[in-house]
């Protein structure tokens, strides 16, 4: 029996032999459902004795402490912000650097819906990391988000990122992207920077967990989306520390995760919340509309889309295959035990050219409609998203 005497008469709670003749053969029902709940009990205490042990394993182990410094990068990044932050990530900054600077591995969960700025938070991390001599890699799902946070964090970064260059300065650091479709020319020139400690920040994908990407002295990893990586991916990038060292990790996720599931699911992890968005961000509006049972909000779901255009804005729409009739293609990143799940048939769900290509002789005619998938080239992608992202370019919706 998995839980002790003790435990198990605290709980009043059954033997789990008692338990096993009451679901199969039961004398009575109402032995029934007092039987269920021991195996409830048992699952829940076993999960939780596996992630007590396993953070009493990584408290024991080894890490270098990375507290910083006062007029480092980190410093000279904040100084550099055109906002302050908020107390929810000035609270998150500081609960991390805490975490740093102690010689035992972090392993911090932070969440917080979209533009409740994570990735600053996570930035700040890193540049504290490389203010102590070491390395920090952020690890993202799909090309385009790294290249998203590359640019994002070189643009932070400013003349700060040039480190090295005639237009860096003395406090600064490389920041270099590492993805799958990068050319032989600047994955070597990457892998060198990274190898050498020239880059302090380095960003990238699944490519980041080749054997052949070695680190100089990797402190951090932050894994964007974590829920998009299984435990043996993160795992490979935590196992390239110094000697015995093992480094920091910081996962980042936007998926809303009630308190109860934090503590089951992520109970080897210390979370942290980001409640409040900065000044100027608006709220996040959320509404689920079946097609088939509310033709008419359907149609007012286009209705709406072109009304926001007309304003200046922008939409993006997802769809779950790129083609119709094609079987389910796991998206890049997927975790193992996710793609066998019961999704959609095609004949439910519509593929992204099918759907571009009805939008456009239908309810968004005339509106600049682009369209983007992990079929196009690099290349391809970097100029749809350019696009989109221009104030005055096109297109006014994108179909990914």
């Amino acid at each position: 029996d998995p839980i002790d005497d003790t435990i198990r008469q605290r709980r009043a709670l059954m033997s789990q032999a008692e338990a096993f003749e009451a679901v199969h053969v039961p004398t009575t029902l109402d032995l029934l459902e007092p039987a269920r709940d021991r195996f409830r009990y048992q699952e829940a205490f076993v999960l939780q004795t596996i992630l007590a042990l396993r953070r009493k394993a990584m408290a024991a182990s080894d890490a270098t402490a990375r507290p910083g410094s006062d007029d480092g990068l980190a410093r000279a990044i904040e100084q550099r912000l055109p906002f302050a932050l908020t107390e929810g990530q000035q609270n998150a900054v500081a609960e991390i650097r805490g975490d740093l600077a102690r010689p035992a591995p972090m392993q911090r969960l932070l969440h917080g819906e979209v533009g409740a700025g994570k990735t600053l938070v996570a930035l700040l991390a890193m540049a504290t990391v490389v203010d102590s001599g070491g390395q920090a890699v952020l690890l993202a799902p799909t090309e385009v988000l790294a290249a998203q946070h590359h640019a994002s964090i070189s643009a932070l970064l400013g003349e700060l990122a040039e480190a090295g260059t005639l237009l860096g300065g003395s406090t600064g650091t490389q920041v270099v992207l590492l993805t799958g479709s990068a050319s032989a020319a600047s994955r070597r020139e990457a892998l060198l920077k990274i190898v050498s400690g020239e880059a302090g920040i380095v960003v990238g994908t699944h490519a980041l967990l080749n054997e052949a990407v070695q680190f100089a002295d990797l402190g951090l990893v932050v894994v964007d989306e974590q829920h998009r990586f299984g435990v043996e991916q993160r795992a490979a990038l935590l196992e390239r520390g110094s000697g015995t060292s093992r480094p920091h990790l910081l996962v980042m996720t936007a998926t809303p995760i009630p308190r109860t599931v934090a503590m089951t699911v992520f109970g080897d992890l210390d979370v942290t919340t980001l409640r409040e968005l900065p000044a100027g961000r608006a709220g996040v509006s959320t509404f689920v509309v079946n097609e088939s049972l509310a033709p008419r909000h359907a149609e007012r779901t286009w209705e709406r889309v072109v009304e926001e255009v007309g304003q200046g804005r922008k939409v993006y729409v997802v769809c779950p295959r790129i083609g119709d009739g094609e079987p389910f293609e796991p998206e890049e990143g997927l975790p193992d035990d996710l793609i066998d799940l019961d999704f959609a048939t095609p004949e439910q769900t519509r593929g992204v050219l099918r759907t571009a290509d009805d939008l456009a002789d239908g309810p968004l005619a005339g509106l600049r409609i682009g369209v983007m998938h992990g079929r196009l080239h690099s290349s391809e992608k970097a100029d749809v998203m350019r696009r989109f992202a221009a104030d005055s370019g096109t297109p006014d919706a994108i179909d990914v």
